[in-house]
């Protein structure tokens, strides 16, 4: 019996709806991937240096190994993770040309976004909040605590980008604050870090409630020399350190 039109058109809507929730399905479990995976590279789950396969990699996060491959290729992006052809993945090693890269990088974009959020803030809501988050400290024997730090910093960095209202720089910030994050969990001891740099997140929040965008840019620039500083006093000219597991 020769079908209808409508059942002609039927089926291929079908066949079309079931293709796309299949590729929607994938995306989203790659996306799941590679958030999971890039988070677990930058807190040291996988250390630097480390192989990793497809195949253990999809056991690890539960899914095929098209999506591990799909995140692979945005982390080799990332600079998180070097695909070696027939050999695998490779963690990407942290060196000190990778340190003064990020660092480089985080005074360009950091900087602009402080001195744009001073011309340009106007989220009273988000200023005080990032109030809030500069006073985040941490105690030396929690690691815990420590990661809570980090992630404090990172919304406050990230956050004052936002007040730039510039999404480009918000989506660069927030690039650097994964590289960023990477280092302070993998070179940097917690025992020997130091003081939290409260009274310069204070000066930067300060500038920018003043709407002062010399002075924000200054006591950014500042902040992020003194960091590097104190992370170059704590890492290896040709090592990195073990990372917490």
């Amino acid at each position: 019996m020769e079908r209808t039109q409508t059942q002609v058109a039927t089926a291929v809507i079908r066949k079309r709806a079931r293709a796309s929730y299949a590729s929607g399905t994938r995306d989203k479990l790659s996306e799941k991937v590679y958030k999971d995976l890039k988070r677990d590279i930058i807190r040291g789950v996988h250390a630097p240096g480390q192989a990793l396969t497809e195949k253990d990699l999809a056991r690890r996060y539960r899914s095929s190994r098209t999506p591990v491959r799909e995140a692979a290729l945005r982390l080799q992006e990332a600079r998180l993770l070097r695909i070696v052809p027939n050999r695998g993945y490779f963690v990407s090693q942290i060196t000190l040309q990778e340190l003064n890269d990020v660092y480089e990088f985080r005074t360009a974009v950091e900087c602009a976004a402080a001195e744009l959020a001073a011309r340009k803030a106007i989220d009273s809501a988000l200023l005080e909040e990032l109030a809030d988050w500069a006073e985040t400290s941490y105690r030396t024997d929690s690691l815990e605590k420590y990661m809570e730090f980090i992630e404090g910093d990172t919304r406050f960095h990230v956050g004052i980008a936002r007040l730039s209202r510039n999404q480009m720089l918000v989506r660069a910030v927030a690039e650097a604050r994964s590289l960023m994050e990477r280092i302070m969990y993998a070179v940097v001891d917690i025992h020997y870090y130091g003081e939290v740099p409260i009274q310069e997140h204070r000066d930067i929040i300060k500038a920018i409630r003043e709407h002062d965008p010399q002075a924000a840019r200054k006591r950014m620039y500042d902040h992020i020399v003194q960091s590097k500083h104190k992370v170059l006093r704590l890492t290896s000219p040709s090592t990195t350190r073990t990372t917490r597991r």
